[in-house]
């Protein structure tokens, strides 16, 4: 029999079984399809040298200044940074400062205990002491004149520190210090509901009433970014709204936004109108306690920091009906688009005297997260909580090859830390998310929108920004359990960091390692099925290739059988292989491409195979 090439559709298909799936793709990790065929994702370093931030990131977004000078911004669960000049710097806003707060100190000891009447804090919260008078219980002045990370909370006047140096003596409310609190730390993941076991354990001591600033949320921490012209706004989702001034320096921090709504679900800047948007917020503003998670709030043209409605303004609101809350929002071409947990709603300009104008969409069609949704030159995409959409005139489903393994495995209770990512060099929108067993990001799905196919893996990015103001796409990873120096000292600092990566960068890991790609194809046979199937040789056909990868052929005598290796795997390619004797003997073959060396890469093209029909024996 002559040689036959081999044709196989691309993306991945699992919505088919293995051997239904023959003439296609079953499984990758770390590949993607371009121009219908496949080949292994770019590498990524380190977006600034190893510099760690603390915490889980949410969001990460780029801008100019009116100089042109370029910048990034971060939010965690535990801090906003922003990176300029080659540098990160803290610009996470405060919630309160106190004077003369006093030390108690325990000999031998470096845990501190700080008195302040009605902090506020919670554990893991920073605070910044300084002032500090009284070297109490003979700890140094400049030893408390630092940034903590706040251990545990005694009671609603106490909590406890570590002090880089332990006291020399046992005192009670000595010394004295000014103490600047940052805003309250998020909750690192998402619960189902309230009640028992919500929250971390031993918060407060035994019998002792929880403040409500201790309550668990339901939802993690989660931060939105904007500009209104060079200065960044920050959306707390849930919460306020804050701005940092590239022109007071990179050495102050963000403030809140004055007239603004103080909690929203969600914030950003309409075009080309200019108006702020504030979603899910309060109908009466500066009262936390009205808010409504379905009301849109705007303000005043080229105004943000007038919200109240006046004859003489073009501020106003509207209250959304189809859904429980609103959830995200994005710009598109001539409305901004609306999600709710349920719906789709748009909101036009229109000018006086109502200035926009609402509209519902889709119904059935909610958003999962807040970063679960993007827009691409006027089409819009977007994960719901059991299906991908798309809306470009119509809200629709999209047919989605992937669709069961994607949310049969999703752990929906995380489901806000879904994140979209953009990367328009290959014409993919991704979504990263939490796989079943997983409270943290651990898998994606991508989908090619020119060429319509989809592919899966396991890389993990909690935050995501396309290229534009700087060179290369920005991904941004958690690493749980690290304790890598940060930015910064801050003392009594506990596990988790966010790294942020150049993503499309070289072939390896940020470390140096290989990435571990894989894609494999169903499982293909001769007169379906009827006969035995000897492969004796195959031409292998790859693209851009560096380094050796390697091909497998997995053999199998029923689609329930349990798939076997031939006898020569595995079949090492390198750029110069020109054919491969196989023996593989089997009456359903599978092909899979390896590659788990650095500095690898490869596009793969076609391949054409000796195949013939074979007896049992």
């Amino acid at each position: 029999m002559p040689l036959v090439r081999l044709f196989l559709n691309p993306g991945i298909n699992k919505q088919d079984t293995e051997y239904g799936a023959e003439g296609g793709w079953i499984d990758s990790d770390y590949v993607r399809f371009r121009y219908s065929l496949p080949e292994k994702i770019g590498g990524w370093v380190t977006f600034n040298a190893n510099e760690y931030l603390l915490g889980q990131a949410s969001d990460v977004f780029s801008w100019k200044d009116n100089q042109g000078s370029p910048y990034a911004a971060v939010g965690t669960n535990r801090k906003i940074y922003i990176f300029y000049g080659g540098g990160w710097y803290d610009i996470t806003p405060l919630r309160g400062t106190t004077t003369s707060v006093t030390f108690t100190t325990n000999s031998g000891s470096n845990l501190v205990v700080v008195n302040d009447a009605n902090h506020g804090a919670v554990p893991g919260d920073f605070v910044t002491l300084s002032n500090t008078t009284g070297d109490p219980g003979g700890i140094p002045n400049a030893d408390l004149d630092n940034e903590f990370e706040i251990q545990s909370i005694l009671s609603a006047n106490s909590y406890t520190i570590l002090a880089p140096s332990s006291a020399s003596s046992t005192v009670l409310a000595a010394g004295s210090a000014d103490a600047d609190y940052q805003v309250n730390v998020g909750q690192l993941s998402g619960t189902f509901d309230f009640g028992w076991g919500t929250g971390t354990w031993g918060v407060l001591t035994w019998g002792t009433p929880r403040p409500q600033s201790v309550v668990s949320q339901l939802f993690p921490r989660v931060w939105q970014f904007d500009t209104f012209g060079e200065n960044l706004l920050i959306q707390q989702v849930d919460g306020s709204l804050y701005e940092w001034l590239p022109s007071s320096g990179v050495n102050t921090r963000a403030s809140l936004v004055s007239g603004a709504p103080t909690k929203s679900k969600y914030a950003l800047v309409s075009t080309p109108d200019r108006h702020l948007v504030c979603l899910g917020t309060e109908n009466t503003i500066g009262s936390p306690s009205t808010q409504d998670p379905m009301f849109v709030r705007f303000s005043n043209q080229e105004d943000i920091n007038t919200f109240e409605e006046s004859a003489t303004n073009t501020a106003g609101g509207q209250k959304l009906t189809d859904g429980n809350f609103i959830v995200t929002a994005v710009r598109s071409r001539g409305q901004i688009l609306i999600w709710t947990d349920t719906a789709l709603h748009g909101m036009q300009y229109v000018g006086p005297p109502y200035t926009f104008g609402f509209q519902q969409l889709g119904a059935n069609c909610g958003c999962i997260s807040p970063h679960g949704a993007i827009d691409v030159n006027g089409v819009a995409y977007w994960m719901a909580d059991d299906a991908f959409w798309v809306f470009d005139g119509t809200a629709k489903k999209m047919p989605c090859t992937v669709q069961d393994y994607v949310f049969k495995d999703i752990n929906l209770v995380q489901g806000f830390k879904v994140c979209a990512g953009l990367n328009t060099q290959f014409n993919e929108v991704t979504w990263f998310y939490c796989s079943i067993t997983s409270d943290f990001v651990d898998r994606y799905v991508s989908y090619n929108y020119l060429e319509n196919v989809w592919s899966v893996g396991s890389m993990a990015r909690t935050a995501w920004m396309d290229e534009g103001v700087f060179l290369k796409p920005t991904g941004v990873e958690y690493l749980q359990d690290s304790n890598e120096p940060t930015i910064s000292t801050i003392y009594g600092l506990t596990a988790g960091r966010s790294v942020v990566y150049a993503q499309e960068t070289g072939f390896n890991q940020a470390n140096g390692d290989p990435i571990f790609s894989y894609i494999q194809s169903g499982y293909f046979d001769i007169a379906d099925g009827e006969n035995m199937l000897l492969m004796s040789r195959f031409i292998p056909d790859f693209k851009n290739q560096l380094g050796n990868l390697t091909v497998r052929l997995l053999l199998r005598a029923y689609p329930q059988a349990t798939a076997s290796p031939s006898s020569l795997d595995p079949y090492v390619i390198t750029p110069t292989t020109q054919k491969v004797d196989t023996r593989a003997r089997g009456r359903q073959i599978s092909l899979k491409i390896e590659s788990d060396d650095v500095d690898t890469n490869w596009r793969f093209g076609t391949m054409r195979v000796w195949v013939q029909p074979d007896g049992l024996r």
